[in-house]
């Protein structure tokens, strides 16, 4: 079978000098404030709507906040995950056919239902939008995947373990190094609360050569069930589709 490797090309806007830490206090009192403009049940729903004036600040409570609903269960499995890649990797992508086209949606909308800010999900509902023609949704599914990767971006630089990148799915700290370009290794656990992901290729930034990158992934297993073995999703990375850039 045809394998389908997806890669996001994304262009970020700058990092801020000091990372937006996720401060669990100020996340709670904000999403659960009626009055506030974080109020999380009304971001949840301009999220799903593809509302593209969220900011990034909307972003980062949008997506730190999932982290307190009760819908977010990282330990869960996520068959429809499954289905999507298979589906997607029996693509022509040259020339793909509105039937396995629309069967990416429906189980793209699935796996969202249980990962609603997977970057992989998003850019391939983007993708298959872009190729039924749907510009109105591709440009929306690649606006939220944009939104999603820099919350996570903002979070911390990642290059120690005291200022790593804060996830909420392990998967997620994989997507962000395919969209920046950086094939990573097996990431290895460094603490009860960061993991550290190597770089198959070593890069200079700032002066200094980074091997890897550090992720918060302490949130995936605070309310992980007694005797629960966790059994990593199998990683994708991204390859030659390249996502429109809107302005």
């Amino acid at each position: 079978m045809k394998k389908l490797w997806l890669t996001l090309l994304l262009a970020f806007a700058a990092l801020t000098a000091s990372a937006k830490t996720p401060d669990e206090e100020d996340i709670l009192s904000k999403t659960l404030d009626s009055r506030s403009p974080f109020y999380y049940t009304s971001l949840i729903l301009r999220y799903n709507t593809g509302d593209m004036t969220l900011t990034d600040e909307d972003y980062h409570y949008l997506y730190y906040g999932y982290a307190l609903q009760e819908s977010y269960k990282p330990l869960a499995t996520n068959p429809a995950l499954d289905r999507l890649l298979e589906l997607v990797g029996g693509l022509d992508v040259d020339a793909p056919d509105r039937t396995s086209l629309e069967a990416v949606i429906s189980a793209g909308l699935e796996a969202l239902e249980n990962d609603p800010f997977s970057p992989k999900v998003l850019n391939l509902m983007a993708f298959a939008y872009g190729a039924l023609g749907d510009k109105e949704q591709e440009k929306a599914y690649y606006h939220r995947m944009n939104g999603v990767i820099r919350a996570i971006l903002d979070s911390g630089d990642g290059f120690s373990q005291s200022s790593p990148r804060h996830i909420l799915m392990f998967d997620h700290a994989l997507d962000v190094l395919a969209a920046e370009g950086l094939p990573a290794g097996k990431s290895r656990i460094v603490s009860r609360t960061v993991e550290f992901v190597p770089l198959l290729t070593p890069y200079t930034v700032a002066g200094k050569k980074r091997k890897g990158f550090y992720f918060d992934y302490s949130r995936i297993y605070r309310n992980k069930p007694d005797g629960y073995t966790f059994k990593r999703e199998r990683t994708w990375q991204f390859n030659n589709l390249k996502p429109r850039v809107y302005k």
